[in-house]
């Protein structure tokens, strides 16, 4: 009998289990998507201030790399919110992350084997988790990737 219930839940589970992952893969794009797309406007409009901070952290050419920080989490955050170029978009959204860690929170990564939760608590973590996420799973069928491919078919 448990056999026969187990068989009838994963008949189940494998047909919801595609819903479940376009709808969690919606929700990381929206969630992190406009949280990037906040975090690069907010840069952008303290632009001096930014520039100061990135300088203090021994960032060379610091007004233009707040620039191109500010600019890659703006257009990438919104172009990931929407879950368009999702195979490109979360590279330099990766990238700016790990320069967010080897920068402004470098003791966290410093202190990954000894302190794990300062690693996974830090800013970047899950801005990182999130762009890796939808590189490595795409964007899911609520996107316009996939809207986007279906019309060309």
């Amino acid at each position: 009998m448990l056999r026969k219930l187990y068989g009838r839940y994963e008949g189940i589970y494998a047909k919801i289990n595609p819903y479940l992952r376009d709808i969690l893969l919606l929700a990381i794009r929206l969630q992190w998507g406009i949280g990037f797309f906040f975090t690069g406007r907010g840069k952008l409009m303290n632009l001096d201030r930014t520039a100061e901070y990135f300088a203090s952290l021994g960032i060379p050419m610091a007004r233009e790399q707040a620039i191109m920080a500010g600019c890659t989490e703006l257009l990438g955050g919104l172009l990931l919110a929407l879950g368009l170029g999702s195979k490109i978009v979360p590279l330099p959204l990766i990238a700016t992350m790990c320069v967010a860690y080897l920068t402004a929170h470098r003791e966290e990564l410093m202190g990954i084997l000894s302190n794990p939760d300062g690693f996974l608590e830090a800013a970047p973590f899950l801005f990182l988790l999130a762009s890796i996420l939808v590189f490595v799973f795409g964007p899911g069928r609520i996107s316009l990737d996939y809207f986007l491919s279906r019309r060309k078919a």
